[in-house]
């Protein structure tokens, strides 16, 4: 660089610096032209300043990047609580004023720019969705990277520079993320470029990679398979110099890697470059208050200076670090950049601000949808043929891949599960994308595909997260016990989508879709451990307006409602279906139907005449408990002939709260002609009961709502006897009915409940001796003459 370019350089970075520390600190005398007193500052100190200078630094020297090379560059902010840097960067380069005209880019406005942050009104201490150029919330410690790859897949023009900080490389998360880098297609992909930033502590403690060596940092890099460029010091001259050699390395060896692989010349995967920046925590900031050190360790992290208000000392010491920044030589006399500062910044999307991936939803262009009744399943009569739900499903997005192969905005995500879980229709059209080496033998890896797999569940949720918000579309399918996993990941998500809706200028994103399946009730190979269905409880605590649940009892329900899911946006959407073969009982039309109430009763299982009440009602919601309670009004109808029984599935769970709390709940009025007032109803649910009760607490008949779930009992067992364990199959539920009804069923009853313990017992000892289940439950079928239409 010249000293003019290093001049205009370190005067944007100390601009960035001043508004970050104004932020923390300021809700008056914006320029400090005036001697800071008790009424400027703020009365509650909240914010992060240890990693701020660090990122401003950053996002300097890459403003010049874009502006030399003209390349469209997403910045992703790793460090949890460098919201103050990303928004004063924003204001800077005007993009801010732009989303926000009353926060204006004059004295006025900084004003406003300071007092909001971390202010009752205001905006988050963290980069948020309220942030302009940002698609990662600072809560999300340790998603960065897998974020940025996420955003550039299929993306081949936008670079994302990930910033990483040295304690968020310590998280699990992160470290799987630099395998990303293995599934990364020069050819077709974008690139990310790791900005390791080191600044050696977290709140109180040193950092692991912090306190390593060079040699022995470089290794590890390298054995992640990247090239590290190393950036050390803390002399602002001499460290612009340094960085800016660094970034003019590692552009160029990006652009040669992609220049190589798209012309076909590539070999191999290469070895991509990234960036190690150690500068001090805190820099340029005070280096002692009180005697104590502060730049350059953990007493930076947060607030560097406390007491400004009631401390005469402490307010002497924000006032020199304030004008240690020159603000004459950075803003005008009207509190506007220096137009050499405000010409620094990239112009139009080439702003990072403004880079329209980071609105993701502005160039989100809809899924071309299969029809669903081209995967249908024949179902003759109800119960009359068996299919597997998700292999069924599996055609469906072979043929959505198909339809979109032009567009390349959609991807299947899983933790190695994709063939486990029937999807294997799309291996028709596509492959796992796999970028490492390719044996002879090995089946369905390309360096071209549209199915993602990598033993994280981190990283597949990371990875289609930052797909989504850059975009494009996807689906997550997951083992059910095992997403629990991402329970945080997921719910910083929903937060975002929470937020994000309620700003009019960032544009809907297509929805998070998970499959989850392998579930509790289907565990052939697996035991205790893979036998959680709880995340759906995790999932009903966030806004009505963002979570749905579903539970298709069949394969024709799951592609309707699969294709609805894959159609939305600014959601999180959950389904949960199995995988093995069982019986199906909606044709296609009905299945529609069905879903788009969501919740319904079922005629064919049912003998209640129209307008009557019936004695007890079963209901279902899912898979498993929609065959055992079926299979349970099939035992009722042949003991107690006389007994009315009305059967009700639901397929949206969110149908059960009132529709005051919920867009998709029942209104009273629809609830009560489905469960009554005032008779028994018997819930088999695939999840722990308590979500139902909590659901419907509100309802008239709750208190007569009985429902059966999982009760965290399990092992590697029988189908059918896992059911039993937790009190879900046919035999428990027809006894509970026959316990509630008013004369308990009289001696009819009485001889019908001996007989279901009977059945009990001769099933504990078949599986004992003969490891599978009974006859007459593995050949079970609803005989659709045993019940009247009504």
């Amino acid at each position: 660089m010249t000293d003019a370019d290093l001049d205009v350089l370190d005067r944007y970075w100390r601009a960035a610096n001043y508004l970050s520390v104004g932020q923390i600190y300021l809700v008056d005398n914006a320029l400090v032209r005036e001697p800071l007193v008790p009424a400027h500052l703020k009365r509650r100190l909240l914010g992060h300043w240890g990693t701020t200078p660090g990122l401003n630094f950053i996002y300097a020297h890459l403003n010049r990047v874009i502006r030399e090379r003209d390349v469209s560059i997403l910045y992703v902010c790793g460090p949890g609580h460098g919201g103050p840097a990303v928004v004063a960067n924003t204001w800077l380069e005007g993009t801010y004023s732009e989303i926000y005209p009353d926060v204006s880019r004059d004295a006025e406005g900084m004003g406003k720019l300071f007092r909001q942050f971390s202010f009752p009104g205001g905006i988050p201490s963290h980069a948020a969705p309220e942030t302009p150029g940002s698609i990662h919330e600072g809560g999300e410690l340790g998603y960065a990277l897998a974020h940025a790859y996420g955003a550039v897949f299929d993306s081949p023009d936008l670079i994302a520079a990930c910033v990483i900080g040295d304690g968020e490389a310590e998280t699990g998360a992160l470290a799987a993320s630099w395998h990303s880098n293995k599934f990364l297609n020069p050819a077709s992909d974008g690139a990310v470029l790791p900005i390791l930033h080191l600044n050696g502590y977290k709140i109180a403690n040193p950092t692991v990679l912090g306190r390593m060596g060079d040699d022995e940092l470089a290794c590890l890099i390298e054995g992640y398979g990247h090239e590290p460029i190393f950036v050390e010091g803390e002399e602002p001259g001499e460290m612009h110099h340094k960085m800016a050699a660094a970034f003019d390395l590692a552009f160029a060896r990006i652009a040669e890697i992609q220049a190589t692989a798209r012309s076909g010349k590539a070999t191999g995967r290469p070895d991509w470059p990234m960036i190690v920046l150690r500068s001090p925590k805190g820099w340029t900031g005070p280096k002692e208050v009180d005697g104590k050190k502060v730049e350059g360790f953990w007493r930076a992290h947060q607030v560097p200076v406390a007491q400004v208000r009631d401390n005469p000392d402490h307010r002497r010491i924000l006032e020199e670090w304030m004008r240690s920044y020159r603000p004459d030589e950075l803003f005008d006399e009207k509190g506007r950049p220096r137009p050499e500062l405000a010409d620094f910044a990239p112009r139009g999307e080439r702003r990072m601000g403004a880079n329209p991936v980071a609105n993701g939803g502005r160039l989100k262009v809809d899924l071309d949808r299969p029809d669903v009744g081209d995967f249908s399943v024949d179902v003759p009569h109800p119960g009359g043929t068996r299919a597997e739900a998700t292999r069924v499903l599996g055609r469906y997005l072979r043929d959505l891949m198909v339809r979109n192969r032009e567009a390349r905005n959609f991807r299947l995500i899983s933790p190695d599960e994709a063939s486990s879980n029937r999807l294997d229709a799309v291996f028709e059209v596509t492959e796992r994308v796999w970028m490492e080496r390719i044996e002879p033998y090995d089946v369905h890896l390309a360096r071209e595909g549209r199915v993602m797999e990598i033993l994280s569940e981190h990283l597949c949720q990371g990875w289609l997260e930052g797909y989504l918000l850059t975009g494009r579309h996807g689906l997550f399918a997951c083992y059910e016990a095992f997403v629990h996993i991402v329970d945080s990941m997921f719910n910083q998500h929903a937060k975002w989508l929470k937020v994000s809706r309620e700003l009019e200028w960032r544009a809907p994103i297509a929805s998070l879709n998970y499959l989850l399946t392998s579930h509790v009730w289907q565990q052939d190979h697996n035991g205790f451990s893979h036998q959680d269905p709880g995340f759906v409880d995790l999932v009903a605590n966030k806004k009505a307006d963002v979570v749905r649940l579903y539970f298709p009892p069949d394969a024709n329900t799951l592609l309707c409602v699969a294709d609805h899911c894959l159609g939305t946006y600014d959601r999180v959407n959950v389904i949960v279906a199995g995988k093995a073969p069982a019986p199906q009982w909606l044709t296609m039309d009905e299945a529609k139907t069905h879903c788009d109430a969501g919740i319904s009763a079922w005629p064919f299982a049912g003998n209640v005449s129209a307008g009557q009440t019936p004695d007890i009602v079963m209901a279902a919601a899912g898979d498993v408990p929609t065959i055992e309670a079926l299979a349970a009004v099939d035992l009722l109808r042949t003991a107690l002939p006389e007994l009315t029984i009305r059967f009700v599935n639901v397929v949206d769970l969110m149908a059960l709260q009132p529709k005051n709390r919920h867009p998709h709940g029942l209104d009273e009025d629809a609830f009560d002609a489905l469960f009554t007032r005032e008779q028994p109803v018997i819930f088999a649910y695939h999840g722990y009961p308590y979500l139902i009760h909590r659901l419907t607490y509100k309802r008239a008949n709750h208190d007569n709502f009985h429902v059966h779930g999982y009760q965290e009992e399990g092992t590697t067992t029988t189908p059918f006897d896992m059911v039993v364990l937790n009190q879900l199959d046919r035999f428990h539920l027809a006894i509970a009915a026959i316990e509630r009804l008013p004369d308990r069923g009289g001696m009819a009853g009485e001889r019908a409940v001996a007989r279901f313990r009977e059945r009990l017992a001769a099933h504990r000892a078949y599986i004992v001796e003969n490891g599978e289940d009974m006859p007459e439950i593995r050949d079970w079928t609803w005989q659709s003459t045993t019940a009247d239409a009504g």
